[in-house]
């Protein structure tokens, strides 16, 4: 989010230069605002359910994206384990049978730090508001995009013995 005026006094905010990193922050020494600019975590999960994985497409998306399920880590008493258990139930009507850390991703075009786990589910599938659609792939034929929950698909199919292609290469 770009700033143009200090939240806290509203004056405007000017470039400066702090430990080798150009922040906003505001002119005035006595207030002392420095927005930072921090990146927002995003809980991610490689659900897999019945043999398969289950990627969706968001009703904000172009046809024909599909991902991984995603939520922000919002400010409640849940673990990112239990918020990315949730966010599988909320979009998917699935329950997690387990949780499993697959690692954590820069995404940098939307500021955002991904935390990606692994998520068994069981249930029938019933799309959340979000949800426009979903497809169910076999592990072995899945293909990963080469940026933030893409790479995170990739590391847990390397995981489980698996050969992942990225989606601009050819198949076999």
């Amino acid at each position: 989010m770009a700033f143009t005026y200090c939240p806290q006094c509203a004056k405007p905010l000017q470039p400066k230069l702090d430990l080798g990193v150009t922040r906003h922050a505001c002119p005035d020494d006595v207030c002392g605002y420095t927005h930072w600019d921090n990146p927002t975590p995003v809980v991610a999960a490689v659900v897999e359910h019945e043999g398969h994985i289950i990627l969706a497409r968001n009703k904000a998306w172009a046809a024909p994206f599909y991902a991984l399920i995603t939520g922000f880590l919002e400010k409640t008493d849940l673990s990112p384990e239990e918020a990315v258990a949730r966010e599988v139930e909320e979009e998917l009507n699935l329950q997690a049978t387990g949780v499993n850390f697959i690692g954590h991703y820069r995404f940098e075009r939307m500021n955002q730090i991904i935390i990606a786990y692994h998520v068994p589910a069981d249930g029938t599938i019933v799309l959340g508001d979000e949800l426009a659609d979903y497809k169910r792939i076999e592990p072995a034929r899945a293909r990963y995009w080469p940026v933030a929950t893409g790479l995170a698909l990739r590391d847990w199919l390397l995981s489980q013995g698996h050969d992942p292609q990225p989606l601009d290469a050819p198949r076999a």
